[in-house]
C-alpha cells in the first residue's frame, strides 16, 4: 500500500494536511450577504437558487471555528459570517429557536428540526473554542431551546419536529437527530464542563445499542411517537437524504465512532462499548463494503443486509475513515488501519475532486458522478473531519481535540 494511506506514516500526514487545505480553500465562498450559508456547487460556486439551510449553515460555523483554529487564512471572517447568520437571518425572533431554512425569496422553510438545532449546538461550541464574539451566548440560547423543546428527560432520547410555532409535536421519532445530538451533547460537555450533557449523551447511546444489538447490529432509525421501530419507513423513498427505508451502513459507522468517544470520556465499562463499536463497524462493513462488483459503501440495505440504495455517498466514507483510524487507536488492531488506507485509498481514486476540489458528494454503483440525492457539494463539514479525526485523541470531539493536542500530535 501506498505510504500516504499509511496512518501515523509521515506521507498520509502531509496527504491529510492536502486535502484539509483543499477543502478550507473549497469552501470560502459560502458566506451570503445575511451570513446564511450557501448551497455550494460543483466547483464551490454558490447556488442561489436553492435554499439557505441552518444545517449547512452552522456546519460551515463549525468547519471554519476550526479554521480559525489551525490558523487557516480567513477563517475568523468565515466563522463570523455563519455566526452571523445564525444570529441573524436564520433564527427565529417571533417563537424561537431556529428555522429548518429560508428560500432565496425570504420566505421561511416551515418546522423547527431536531437536527438543525443539534448543529446550532455543535456550532456554537466550535465558535466559544475559537474565541468568536456572541458564541458563548448563541450557545446558551441554543442550550436552553432544545433543553425545552427536543430533549425528554423520561424517555433520555430526543423528539425530531415541531411546527414552525413550537405549538405541535410531529409523531415521528428518528435516530439520525438523535446521533447529532450525541455529537453535539459531547462538544458542549468538552468546551464547558457541564457533563450532564455527556450523561445525556450515554443514555441515547445505552438506547441505540440496545436497538443495534437486537436487530442484528443494523440500527433500526425510524419511529413511532412511543418509540416502537417502524421499519417499513419510507420503503417507498428508499434514497431520502436523511430518512432512508432501512439500515444505514454509514450511520452504523458513525455511532461506533461516537459510542468509542463518549466510553473513552465517561466512567463506565469502556470495553463494553468499544465492542459494541466494533460490532456495528464489521455489521456495516460487511454488509455494504465492496458488495455489488465495484468498490465503495452501498447507501442503505435490508434488514438481512441486501442493498437497497447502490448509490455511494461521500459523508458515509468520510465516517469510515474516522471509525477505522479511532478503533485503530483504541484497540491496536491491523484490521482497522488497513481499512482506513482501503478507504484512503478510494477516495483518492474515486470520490475526490482533483479538478475541482473538495469531495464529489454522490456517486451510483459504478462509482460515476451523479447528483440525484446530492447534487453539487453542499458543504465540507463531513470531509474536513475525515482529515483531522484520525489524528484528534479519541475520547474528545474535534473542535476540542484541536483546540487542545491535535497540531502537536500531528507533528509527531
Amino acid at each position: 500500500m501506498n505510504a500516504k494511506y499509511q496512518i501515523d506514516s509521515q506521507e498520509n500526514r502531509k496527504y491529510m494536511r492536502e486535502l484539509r487545505e483543499e477543502l478550507f480553500s473549497f469552501g470560502h465562498r459560502f458566506p451570503s450577504s445575511g451570513g446564511g450559508s450557501y448551497y455550494l456547487g460543483d466547483d464551490g460556486t454558490p447556488w442561489v437558487d436553492r435554499n439557505f439551510e441552518t444545517w449547512i449553515t452552522c456546519r460551515m460555523a463549525h468547519v471554519y471555528s476550526i479554521g480559525a483554529l489551525l490558523g487557516h487564512e480567513g477563517s475568523e471572517e468565515l466563522a463570523d459570517a455563519a455566526l452571523k447568520g445564525l444570529e441573524g437571518m436564520m433564527k427565529d425572533k417571533a417563537y424561537g429557536g431556529w428555522y429548518a431554512g429560508l428560500a432565496p425569496s425570504g420566505e421561511i422553510l416551515p418546522g423547527k428540526q431536531c437536527y438543525a438545532h443539534a448543529f446550532v449546538i455543535l456550532a456554537a461550541t466550535s465558535e466559544m473554542l475559537a474565541g468568536r464574539d456572541g458564541a458563548e451566548a448563541l450557545l446558551q440560547e441554543a442550550l436552553s431551546v432544545y433543553d425545552r423543546y427536543f430533549w425528554d428527560e423520561q424517555e433520555g432520547l430526543a423528539c425530531d419536529t415541531w411546527n414552525t410555532e413550537f405549538t405541535v409535536l410531529d409523531d415521528y421519532r428518528g435516530l439520525n437527530a438523535n446521533m447529532h445530538t450525541v455529537e453535539a451533547f459531547l462538544a458542549v460537555a468538552d468546551a464547558t464542563g457541564r457533563e450532564e450533557y455527556r450523561g445525556r449523551a450515554g443514555r441515547i447511546i445505552d438506547r441505540v445499542i440496545g436497538w443495534a444489538k437486537d436487530n442484528g447490529w443494523r440500527i433500526p432509525e425510524h419511529f413511532t411517537k412511543e418509540w416502537k421501530a417502524d421499519p417499513e419507513y419510507n420503503k417507498d423513498h428508499p434514497d431520502d437524504p436523511f430518512k432512508p427505508y432501512g439500515a444505514t451502513p454509514g450511520h452504523g459507522i458513525e455511532w461506533g465512532r461516537l459510542i468509542v468517544q463518549w466510553a473513552l470520556s465517561s466512567e463506565v465499562e469502556r470495553e463494553l462499548y468499544i465492542n459494541a463499536a466494533e460490532k456495528l463497524f464489521h455489521r456495516a462493513i460487511t454488509d455494504a463494503w465492496n458488495v455489488d462488483g465495484a468498490s465503495g459503501i452501498v447507501y442503505t440495505t435490508d434488514w438481512n443486509g441486501t442493498p437497497i440504495v447502490h448509490d455511494r455517498m461521500h459523508w458515509t466514507l468520510a465516517e469510515a475513515i474516522n471509525t477505522s483510524a479511532v478503533l485503530y487507536r483504541v484497540t491496536k488492531k491491523q484490521e482497522y488501519a488497513g481499512y482506513y488506507g482501503a478507504f484512503l485509498e478510494y477516495l483518492e481514486e474515486n470520490v475526490r475532486d482533483h479538478v475541482n476540489g473538495s469531495w464529489f458528494h454522490q456517486l451510483d454503483r459504478g462509482n460515476k458522478v451523479i447528483g440525484t440525492v446530492w447534487p453539487g457539494k453542499s458543504d465540507i463539514y463531513h470531509a474536513l473531519q475525515a482529515t483531522l479525526i484520525p489524528y484528534c485523541v479519541p475520547e474528545l470531539s474535534v473542535a476540542a481535540a484541536v483546540k487542545t493536542c491535535y497540531t502537536v500530535r500531528e507533528k509527531q
